[in-house]
């Protein structure tokens, strides 16, 4: 009995003077807790993040980048527009470093930030850092929709003149400049690869109820259309809905949307999620790119064309990549607008 005690006795004496020590130089008894990294913020749009496109993939961004520079992903879901002043005060008040803006239609709302915090780093999707701020603190990720929206038409024009059809169409969201630049540019080559055919073009005024696309999708294949291009986020996957039901054909936006109903032709990509992987990754490394637009083209792989269906013959995928080495080149100007 005396030996256990005399053990037990040594034992507590060594756990002890192992604290004392441990306090001496200033660590701890328990686990040391990792550096802390980067806080980093992305604020949706009226979409959320269950879009299966445009605010989803900055969400893949987002966790992306703080996967690589360690850190905290403070992803922050707008249900509405008066979500977007709320979330931004919770990305303040999280600590966040850099905050990204997924889009256009939250411009006003980070001007207003950006100004009252100008030692945060924001960053805004599809929209100029003038018009969210001009601060040396505000860097606009900008792409180049137009030349995704040329390559997607261009076999649009192709598969609906075999059809028999005169007629292609557009459903956009909500008339803003990043909808109606995907529609310019489909426009423009539709026209350039079939003289005279018809682009119908209708909006929902949303980005999210399906229902609503799918009407002005209907709409549009009853006058014609054998193929439609969808540019409405969520919204659109309703559209694309109309269209295999009517038997024509559908074309994505901002992610391949193969996979997401039937006869989808393709999809105009818009990598959204490079840009706030940039956005971040230069913020953490102390190189933000304030008062400057990132700009994001079929040079450097920021747009693109996502899967092709196979049954789209590949002479129609040699003339798309012909126009893609022609704008690339600077040969071929694609415009940004439309009348």
């Amino acid at each position: 009995m005396k030996v256990s005690r005399w053990i037990a006795l040594a034992m507590v004496v060594a756990l002890v003077s192992s604290v004392a020590a441990t306090a001496a130089f200033g660590g701890s008894s328990r686990t040391a807790a990792p550096k802390a990294g980067i806080v980093a913020a992305l604020v949706s749009d009226v979409a959320g993040f269950n879009d299966n496109g445009f605010n989803k993939n900055q969400l893949v961004g987002l966790n992306k980048a703080v996967k690589k520079v360690g850190g905290t992903a403070v992803p922050l879901i707008s249900h509405s527009a008066s979500d977007y002043t709320p979330n931004f005060n919770s990305a303040i008040r999280k600590g966040a470093k850099v905050v990204v803006a997924a889009g256009f239609l939250l411009a006003p709302t980070m001007k207003t930030y950006s100004k009252k915090f100008p030692s945060v780093n924001f960053a805004i999707t599809d929209d100029s850092y003038k018009d969210a701020g001009g601060g040396k603190n505000v860097e606009g990720l900008t792409y180049k929709s137009e030349q995704a929206g040329c390559l997607v038409g261009v076999l649009a024009a192709k598969q609906a003149k075999s059809m028999g059809g005169n007629t292609v169409s557009a459903v956009g969201g909500i008339k803003i400049p990043p909808v109606d630049s995907y529609i310019a540019g489909y426009k423009y080559c539709v026209d350039k690869v079939v003289p005279g055919m018809k682009v119908l073009v209708q909006y929902s005024n949303d980005f999210v109820a399906t229902d609503k696309c799918q009407t002005v999708a209907q709409n549009e294949i009853s006058q014609g259309s054998k193929v439609v291009f969808q540019v409405a986020g969520g919204c659109g996957l309703g559209a694309l809905k109309a269209a295999a039901t009517a038997k024509v054909w559908g074309i994505g936006v901002d992610v391949a949307q193969y996979g997401l109903a039937k006869n989808v032709l393709t999809s105009a990509v818009k990598r959204v999620d490079n840009g706030v992987y940039a956005a971040i990754q230069q913020a953490k490394a102390g190189k933000f790119n304030g008062g400057n637009d990132l700009v994001f083209d079929l040079k450097n792989s920021g747009v693109g064309v996502g899967k092709i269906s196979p049954k789209v013959p590949k002479s129609w995928v040699s003339l798309m990549n012909s126009y893609k080495s022609k704008i690339i080149s600077g040969k071929l100007k694609i415009p940004a607008t439309f009348k």
